[in-house]
C-alpha cells in the first residue's frame, strides 16, 4: 500500500539528517545540573560547543511553565549551533516550542496518537523517538510512525530511577536488525564503551552524566564525539548515512 503523502514527506525530510544528528545526544538533567552548580542551559551550551549533535529537554521535576521557559532558551541555543532539539514526553510542549521532535517511552502517549496530533497541528515532519529494549515494541513503534529508537539501559545508570537493570548491547543489536530507522544506545555510555554501541548497530549514543557531570562539559562532549566518530568510521558510517 502506498504511504500517505505526509508520511512520504516526513520520511524524505528526516531520514538523512537523523543518521548524522543522533551521533551524540544529550539529555538535560536539572537535578544533576544543580549538583554541579550550573544551569541546564550552561551545560547544554558547553556540550554543543564540544560536539553534541542532538539535545533533549528532559525535566520531569519542572512544571509546564518552567519547562516552556527553559525549553525556549534551549531551542534557540540549539538552532544557533545547528543541533536537533527534542522534548521528552510532551507532544504539546514540543509543538509549542517548535522543537524538531518529541521523545516517548513505553508509558507515554502512544506513538500513533503523537503522530496524529503532529499531523493535525501541521507538523508532519515532527520527529518521534521511542525508548524500548523490546524488539517487538520497537517494530510496532516504527509502524506507528517512530523515526528512531533509543535502547537502554545498556551499561547501568543512576540518573533514571525507572531505567531497570542493564541489558547490554544484545537488545540493541536485535532491534537494529529489525527496523529500518536509526537506533541509539543509552545508559552508562561513556567514551570507553561507545564503540560497543556502534559495533552492535547503533548510529549514536545518548547520555546524561558522562557530559553533564563533568567539570568540563565541552571537553567531555568532545571526547565522546571523537569516540563515536572513530567507531562510526570503522563501521563505515563516518558521514552519517545508513549502515551498509
Amino acid at each position: 500500500m502506498e504511504r500517505p503523502q505526509a508520511e512520504q514527506l516526513r520520511s524524505i525530510d528526516t531520514d538523512h539528517r537523523l543518521w548524522w544528528a543522533l551521533s551524540v545526544y544529550l539529555l538535560t538533567d536539572p537535578a544533576l545540573a544543580a549538583e554541579t552548580g550550573r544551569s541546564v542551559v550552561d551545560i547544554a551550551r558547553a556540550a554543543m560547543e564540544g560536539g553534541v549533535t542532538a539535545l533533549q529537554l528532559r525535566a520531569k521535576e519542572m512544571d509546564a511553565r518552567e519547562q516552556w521557559r527553559v525549553g525556549k532558551e534551549l531551542r534557540e541555543l540549539a538552532a544557533r549551533h545547528g543541533v536537533m532539539f527534542f522534548v521528552n514526553d510532551r507532544v504539546d510542549l514540543a509543538l509549542a516550542l517548535e522543537a524538531d521532535g518529541v521523545h516517548l517511552g513505553e508509558e507515554d502517549l502512544p506513538v500513533a496518537e503523537a503522530r496524529r496530533l503532529a499531523d493535525a497541528a501541521g507538523r508532519p515532519g515532527l520527529i518521534i523517538g521511542f525508548s524500548t529494549a523490546v524488539p517487538a515494541y520497537a517494530r510496532q513503534a516504527v509502524v506507528d510512525g517512530a523515526d528512531y529508537i533509543s535502547v537502554g539501559n545498556l551499561f547501568g545508570t543512576t540518573r533514571k530511577p525507572d531505567a531497570g537493570a542493564p541489558v547490554g548491547t544484545g537488545p540493541l543489536a536485535e532491534i537494529a536488525r529489525a527496523v529500518k530507522v536509526p537506533v541509539i544506545g543509552i545508559g552508562g555510555v561513556a567514551p570507553e564503551n561507545a564503540a560497543r554501541v556502534i559495533q552492535a548497530g547503533g548510529v549514536g549514543v545518548a547520555v546524561i552524566s558522562s557530559i553533564a557531570a563533568s567539570p568540563d562539559p565541552a571537553a567531555a562532549a568532545r571526547e565522546l564525539a571523537d569516540a563515536v566518530a572513530a567507531a562510526r568510521a570503522k563501521a563505515g558510517r563516518a558521514t552519517g548515512g545508513r549502515p551498509a
